[in-house]
């Protein structure tokens, strides 16, 4: 009987188990958007499979200065962030570990203080999300973004393309396509946030034009086999109001995707970080139109992810908050021990409190 801690190969990648890193922001890059020694450390004391997780995908990434939706969020579009996180992939890579880069652009989940002089942020439409981000000062209201020209759209897609080997030129493993959450890939998919009338808006054909050019860019550039893709059809995060056919409009995008051979889905169940049957929706029939890795992600208990990988419903599961207070996550599910509270005061910004300060096991045994 497969476990959550047996071996897995996802397209190019071998994995020693199918505990997953989740993607968590915690907006401690340097100036510049540079990942820094810190950070190395993080992803290091979280990267042995025996202990850790058996694929670390990082946090969101922005693919550009204009991609940039939070103070202090890495990119990786310059030979700096490229050296910033060759620091953290040889850290990760020390440890036995395996990571790849999630590749984020925010849309209109941003504000003019971290645009390029002061823009609006950029989108599929020029209404604004009813939201806020964080930014020099605290938590402010989103802006007002800029509807994005049919002749600009490639040039954010080649921007894709080129984080992607900007990614495996750091030293990363693969890249995970961020296609959830409300952002901007989200904000073509979604007929209640896409209101355009070219050929990336209108019919559902046309709202996952976007999405299949970026995924065909990045495929095409660094391999299927190091390319993954998350999707989350009925999160509300960041003002992404339901399609009107959420079921129809994923399960055509995921079938579109299979001539990539991509090596991984990961999908968020429900809503982000909150209930899970927030709406009606049919993940395995999502699963039968695709043929990589399936990884499912949103509170997932010891028991219900051993169940689903035992039961067979998903080939890796990902954690987010308990990474962020366990480091040895992976020991603590093998061994049913407690988990550490998670200190929520210290989630975004800072320092090494409640980042890198987390104990683990070993701590105690010591």
């Amino acid at each position: 009987m497969t476990t959550l801690f047996d071996p897995l190969r996802i397209g190019d990648i071998d994995l020693a188990t199918r505990i997953v890193m989740a993607p968590l922001t915690r907006n401690r890059a340097s100036p510049g958007q540079v990942p820094n020694a810190l950070m190395a450390q993080y992803y290091a004391q979280r990267a042995d499979p025996a202990t850790g997780a058996g694929l670390i995908v990082s946090e969101a990434t922005q693919i550009s200065p204009e991609a940039q939706g939070y103070l202090d969020t890495p990119g990786i579009y310059n030979t700096a962030q490229v050296a910033g996180w060759r620091g953290v992939t040889d850290a990760v890579h020390a440890r036995g570990g395996r990571i790849v880069a999630q590749l984020w652009h925010v849309g209109r989940i941003s504000h003019v203080s971290l645009q390029p002089c002061g823009q609006a942020p950029v989108s599929s439409t020029a209404r604004p999300a009813k939201g806020k981000t964080f930014i020099a000062g605290g938590f402010a209201d989103v802006s007002t973004p800029r509807a994005l020209r049919t002749d600009e759209i490639p040039g954010i897609v080649a921007q894709y393309r080129h984080a992607a080997l900007m990614a495996i030129e750091a030293g990363f493993d693969g890249v995970e396509v961020h296609g959830a959450n409300g952002y901007l890939i989200e904000q073509f998919l979604r007929n209640s946030i896409n209101d355009r009338t070219d050929i990336y808006g209108g019919s559902m054909e046309n709202r996952c034009r976007f999405l299949l050019e970026v995924m065909q860019a990045v495929a095409g550039a660094i391999g299927g086999g190091r390319t993954g893709l998350r999707l989350s059809p009925v999160t509300p995060a960041n003002d992404a109001g339901p399609d009107s056919d959420a079921q129809a409009l994923y399960e055509h995008a995921v079938a579109q995707l299979a001539p990539l051979k991509l090596a991984f889905l990961h999908v968020v169940e429900g809503a982000t970080g909150g209930p899970r049957d927030i709406a009606p929706f049919d993940y395995a029939a999502l699963r039968a139109k695709f043929t990589g890795a399936w990884m499912v992600n949103n509170g997932y208990t010891r028991a219900m992810a051993l169940q689903a990988v035992e039961s067979g419903v998903a080939d890796l599961v990902a954690f987010g908050k308990a990474f962020i207070a366990n480091p040895d996550l992976g020991r603590r599910l093998r061994e049913d021990a407690p988990l550490n509270a998670l200190d929520t005061s210290t989630l975004y910004g800072g320092g090494a409190e409640g980042y890198t300060s987390y104990p683990a096991l070993a701590d105690a045994d010591a």
